[in-house]
């Protein structure tokens, strides 16, 4: 496996960083060492590290750790072989490093400020430290020659003294504050106390759960997609607390201004409709009750054989499509019709045409591979971007479904394939190349396919549908989440109105559902489920929105009736995770469209976000002579043209009501 255990990033480091000790023969001399500082990103850690440029440093006094399975450390001498490569160049980034990769950076027992005491005297003021055991750090007062720093350890171990002789220490501040959260003292303005527990950048999405949410908003504002996949709405039992200042006096900020952050913290996400072009005037519809649907059985492999001809032609690719929509597909069959509802393999394509297709996408995926794969260490030390989207990549795989069989334990053949594709994706994409989240998206794909290959042209093609949603101008992102209030408005436009009272009206809450198509929502194997019915492409454009409406207007009588506030609203649709039925979201969902579909005036801009095509459809700017009617504000400059016309909608209906006569819809 690709430096899956070890993973380690300098992220800052500076030279002409000194201690000013007193230990020569005489204790007011004054002896100067100069040294090396680095911040290192090392596994669940971040680390400190200070040491002496001398190059008479002995190697053998450079102690590296082991871990047991209790995190208890143990510090024990580097190897031989380590050291004996080490002397011949000691102050060598490999040289200090390579022995750094099993080290358990936790805290150990300091005497006298030396935080790592090496027998040789000359080394004996090196130091390193993990940024979960700081407390605080001391600056000099402005003017007063060159800046230093010293570093306050939770135990109340105070480090030397480090003078930036080559630089100011504003940088090294900057990069901390990175990782932990600086506030001034309100007793001594040159301390800066570290107001929560640093947790590990490569730290699993549910361990974000336990992060303090002052923590966490920092990160958020920094890196949302991370955030939000892991504890986007967990964090809202505190979210005011996380806003006071140090002062405790300090009020909770009201509902609206929280709101405003949430705006502001995914960059470009922001939605103004006095702003935004294209809004205009349409009519609130009674669309009616909902009809009763019901599903079908997965679709079997003997269905599926009955419906291809000799050559391995699809002979239906309408009924096929519809019944998947309508039940799914057993497992078996996955790993074959998958190839088809992505569009890897093409519905007309002969069973001999698909085996050449499947030998042309291994040539282009190895020669893709290879790419990356032959680039050496001197390479990718030039290339910033390879090296950071391997360090994302590598960090997201030891986190990817890992309670799953396919992917759980060490050195699980599923998490190299995992790691390999998403690599070889950044070679096929080099722009896009790989943002957290990506890996949720390939990791039943994989799962399901079983092989490198095939996962990756599935894949691909998953991508091209989810791309926006990845940019990073995010306006994928934001043409959903105004589509869905569009929808939701017309579905119930008293729910939306309550919802805006509380600062919710843009359904931030809904991000995650969408930038990852459900997939931390429902269990593994619903999401095959769940997944496989939206490639159908029916009975609608955009049936993941109904999904989410379905699903909202499930929660919508908890939620009025409790009056729930904004904080209730994100902690509430968060806590739904795992726990909603996807058979009947799915129907409640199909009801909704049918719903919309059976409507005679459906606004025209509902109308383009389904992709329904109808003469009775009401243009936006008609307001009609019922002047009770409820006014909707949506934008139609962000919708897209429809290409296609939506397949046997009509066929859905009817089928759907033939099969509600026998079976009702159960709630969960």
């Amino acid at each position: 496996m690709d430096n899956f255990s070890g993973l380690k990033q300098v992220v800052y480091e500076q030279e002409g960083v000194c201690i000013h000790s007193s230990c020569g023969k005489n204790d007011d001399q004054d002896n100067l060492i100069s040294g090396v500082l680095r911040v290192i990103e090392k596994e669940n850690e971040v680390i400190v590290d200070w040491r002496p440029l001398d190059d008479t440093l002995d190697t053998s006094n450079i102690l590296c750790a082991g871990k047991d399975s209790s995190s208890v450390v143990e510090w024990t001498p580097a190897p031989k072989e380590k050291l004996a490569r080490g002397a011949d160049r000691p102050n060598s980034y490999e040289a200090e490093w390579d022995m750094v990769t099993t080290v358990s950076f936790k805290k150990k027992p300091h005497s006298n400020g030396d935080a790592t005491a090496h027998a040789n005297g000359e080394s004996k003021w090196s130091f390193l430290f993990s940024l979960a055991d700081l407390k605080s750090i001391k600056q000099n007062k402005e003017g007063m020659g060159w800046s230093y720093l010293v570093f306050c350890l939770k135990d109340d171990v105070k480090l030397p003294a480090l003078h930036f002789h080559h630089g100011d220490s504003k940088l090294l501040i900057k990069c901390l504050e990175n990782h932990v959260v600086l506030s001034e003292s309100p007793q001594d303005k040159r301390i800066l106390l570290v107001n929560s527990q640093n947790k590990s950048l490569s730290q699993s999405f549910e361990n974000l759960l336990d992060e303090p949410s002052y923590g966490l908003l920092q990160k958020w504002k920094k890196d949302p997609y991370t955030v939000t996949m892991g504890r986007f709405s967990k964090v809202t039992n505190y979210i005011f607390d996380s806003f006071r200042l140090s002062d405790p006096s300090t009020q909770r900020r009201p509902p609206s201004e929280m709101a405003d952050f949430l705006n502001d913290a995914i960059p470009g996400l922001k939605i103004n409709q006095q702003e935004e072009p294209g809004f205009e005037v349409i009519t609130r519809i009674d669309l009616g009750k909902q009809p009763e649907v019901s599903r079908r059985e997965p679709v079997s492999t003997e269905e599926w054989a009955k419906n291809m001809d000799s050559e391995g032609r699809i002979l239906n690719v309408d009924y096929i499509k519809q019944s998947i929509f309508k039940g799914g597909l057993c497992h078996t069959l996955r790993k074959e019709a998958w190839k088809f509802l992505l569009g890897y393999f093409p519905w007309n394509s002969t069973k001999e045409e698909r085996a050449n297709l499947q030998k042309r996408k291994t040539d282009e995926y190895f020669r893709m591979k290879l790419q990356w794969k032959s680039v050496s260490e001197e390479q990718e030390k030039r290339n910033s971007r390879l090296r950071d989207y391997r360090s994302l990549i590598e960090k997201d795989v030891n986190r990817t479904d890992r309670t799953n069989k396919f992917y759980e334990g060490e050195d699980n053949p599923g998490l190299i394939l995992l790691h390999d594709i998403l690599m070889t994706y950044c070679m096929y994409d080099f722009d896009l190349g790989y943002v957290q989240g990506m890996s949720d998206l390939l990791s039943p794909v994989l799962y399901v396919m079983e092989n490198e290959v095939d996962a990756f042209w599935c894949f691909v093609s998953y991508m091209d549908q989810m791309h926006q949603n990845f940019e990073e101008q995010m306006q994928g992102m934001k043409t959903q989440l105004i589509q869905l209030s569009t929808l939701l408005r017309l579905l119930d436009n008293g729910f939306c109105s309550y919802l805006e009272s509380q600062d919710s009206g843009y359904l931030y809450f809904c991000f995650r559902w969408l930038l990852i198509r459900f997939k931390r929502e429902f269990s593994f194997q619903d999401i095959l489920r769940l997944w496989e019915v939206m490639w159908t492409e029916l009975p609608c454009q955009n049936f993941h929105l109904l999904l989410c409406c379905a699903i909202l207007e499930s929660e919508k009588q908890q939620i009025m009736d409790k009056h729930y506030g904004f904080n209730e609203i994100l902690k509430h649709i968060n806590e739904l995770s795992m726990k909603i039925d996807v058979e009947y979201i799915l129907c409640k969902a199909e009801a909704i469209s049918m719903q919309m579909m059976n409507c005679k005036e459906l606004p025209q801009a509902v109308s383009e976000i389904l992709g329904i095509e109808s003469s009775s459809v009401t243009p936006d700017s008609d307001t009609g002579e019922d002047e009770s009617a409820t006014v909707l504000s949506c934008p139609t400059s962000l919708y897209q043209s429809i290409s296609t016309p939506v397949t046997a909608a009509n066929g859905t209906r009817e089928s759907t009501q033939q099969m509600s006569e026998t079976q009702s819809l159960t709630p969960a």
